[in-house]
C-alpha cells in the first residue's frame, strides 16, 4: 500500500506583517490615495481656468435670460455703417458713416439732429481667452474719423468687435473678425428687415 498524500495546511501564516505586502500598499492605500491627489489637482486646475463673464447686454428676471437688443435696432434704424482700419504701429482708425440722406438733410433718420459724438467706445474681446480683451475710447478726430491706440496680440485669432455710443441715441455696431488684419467693415444686423 502506498502512503497517503498529504493535503497541504492553508492554516500556515504569512510570516510578513500586513503593512509589507505590496497588495495592500498598492491596491487598498496606494489607489485610493493617487484618487484623492488627482481630485484635488482637478479642483485647483478647473478653479485657475475657469470661464470668464459674458460680455453683453444680457440680464436675467427670475431665472429667465434675456437678450436686449435695442441698441442694434436703432443701429439699423438710423442706417449707420463703420469702417475700422488697423495699422502695424498700433493704431486704430474709425470711420462712422451715416446714410446720405443724414448727410443731405442734416437730421438722424429718427429726425435728431446729426451730429459727430466726441468719444466711440471700443471692445475688442477675444473668443477664449478674457486676458487679450482690450476695452478703448476712439476720440473724434475730424469729420467722421475717429481714432485710438490698441495694442493686440500677433497670433491671429477670432475676436468680437463691437463700436458703441452711450448718450441719447444709444446704438452699437456689433462684428466677428479674425486679427490681425488690415481693415474690418460694421454694417446694420439684417435681422431686423421686415419680411
Amino acid at each position: 500500500m502506498s502512503a497517503p498524500i498529504q493535503a497541504p495546511s492553508f492554516k500556515q501564516q504569512d510570516r510578513q506583517p500586513w503593512y509589507k505586502n505590496y497588495m495592500v500598499v498598492i491596491f487598498v492605500i496606494g489607489m485610493p490615495a493617487f484618487v484623492v491627489i488627482a481630485c484635488i489637482w482637478f479642483v485647483y486646475y478647473s478653479y485657475q481656468i475657469r470661464d470668464s463673464v459674458v460680455r453683453d447686454d444680457w440680464y436675467m428676471d427670475g431665472k429667465t435670460l434675456y437678450h436686449d437688443v435695442g441698441r442694434d435696432k436703432l443701429t439699423y434704424d438710423l442706417d449707420l455703417h463703420g469702417k475700422m482700419q488697423f495699422s502695424p504701429t498700433g493704431e486704430v482708425i474709425f470711420y462712422l458713416d451715416y446714410p446720405e440722406q443724414s448727410l443731405k438733410t442734416g437730421k438722424l433718420l429718427n429726425g435728431e439732429p446729426l451730429t459727430y459724438p466726441d468719444t466711440l467706445d471700443l471692445s475688442i474681446s477675444h473668443a477664449t481667452d478674457v486676458h487679450k480683451d482690450r476695452d478703448v475710447v476712439l476720440h473724434h478726430q475730424s469729420g467722421n474719423k475717429y481714432s485710438a491706440q490698441v495694442k493686440l496680440d500677433e497670433v491671429k485669432a477670432k475676436y468680437y468687435l463691437q463700436v458703441s455710443h452711450d448718450g441719447k441715441n444709444d446704438w452699437r455696431m456689433k462684428d466677428v473678425a479674425k486679427l490681425p488684419r488690415p481693415e474690418v467693415s460694421f454694417n446694420p444686423l439684417q435681422v431686423f428687415a421686415k419680411s
